[in-house]
């Protein structure tokens, strides 16, 4: 990103921030934070949190006065015409960045582009489960942030968003207002794994003590299990329910044939 394209990007998120959006989200859900001193008012610092909702990435960064940075992406940024341009437009605006495409996978790319983003003395915002709860539990972490810590020297400040699933669950675009609670805890600092990036068992403990931070900042049930997989397990466990259901209904309306000493006549 250059000098100029920093600057107009602030601006516009700025202006997202305290004069388009913002002041709507305040006053329409009245949303509370928790523990923002924790936040470093300036230089690098990665921000780890449980993901609900995909309103996630509004209300956690609206507490703080500081920009905070997430991955998107890159087709989000590379849309042509009039809707691409809008596209790109607030995607950057609202402090997202794109994947790098020159990383081997999506998470390679992922890591390249957060690693700019600290690099530059910025807040990246990241979800260590990978994805949403399907179903408000807290799920294993993915050691993405852990590598991300210690190849970059960032503290990591676990967060906990509250309620979001209730705003805009899972499978819809909206569902009831009510009062979010965001709740920043204090900084881990992860310096003692020094040049251990590439231990995966570092990583795993590294990866399991920020989750362990945010279980006890969200309250939620954990399961140790990635949350893909778990949503696997239950879209299977639906699908065959239904299927049992369908059966027994098929089953029920079915006339029963008459016993052998029925009257048939």
């Amino acid at each position: 990103m250059t000098e100029g394209d920093g600057v107009s990007t602030k601006l516009f998120y700025s202006f997202l921030k305290w004069v388009a959006i913002g002041p709507l989200l305040r006053t329409i859900f009245r949303p509370s934070w928790e523990g923002v001193e924790n936040v470093p008012r300036k230089g690098q610092a990665i921000l780890a949190s449980n993901h609900l909702s995909y309103a996630d990435w509004l209300f956690m960064p609206l507490g703080m006065k500081r920009m905070v940075r997430f991955v998107a992406k890159a087709e989000y940024f590379t849309g042509t015409g009039l809707k691409g341009a809008l596209q790109r437009t607030f995607f950057s605006g609202t402090g997202n960045v794109p994947i790098d495409r020159t990383g081997a996978t999506a998470a390679e790319g992922a890591l390249i582009a957060a690693k700019r983003v600290l690099g530059e003395g910025e807040l990246f915002g990241i979800y260590p489960e990978g994805t949403r709860s399907h179903d408000g539990k807290l799920y294993r972490g993915r050691t993405g942030v852990a590598r991300l810590a210690l190849d970059t020297g960032a503290p990591v400040i676990p967060v906990a968003v509250i309620g979001t699933d209730l705003i805009a669950p899972p499978g819809k675009k909206f569902g009831k207002i009510v009062q979010p609670r965001i709740v920043y805890g204090k900084p881990l600092d992860f310096s003692r794994y020094d040049g251990m990036a590439n231990d995966r068992y570092i990583l795993r403990a590294i990866t399991d003590e920020i989750v362990y931070e945010i279980l006890k900042l969200s309250g939620q049930e954990y399961v140790d299990m990635y949350a893909t997989e778990a949503k696997k397990l239950d879209d299977a466990a639906k699908a065959s329910k239904k299927k049992s259901s369908a059966k027994a209904a098929k089953k029920k309306s079915r006339p029963s044939k008459p016993g052998p000493t029925e009257d048939v006549a």
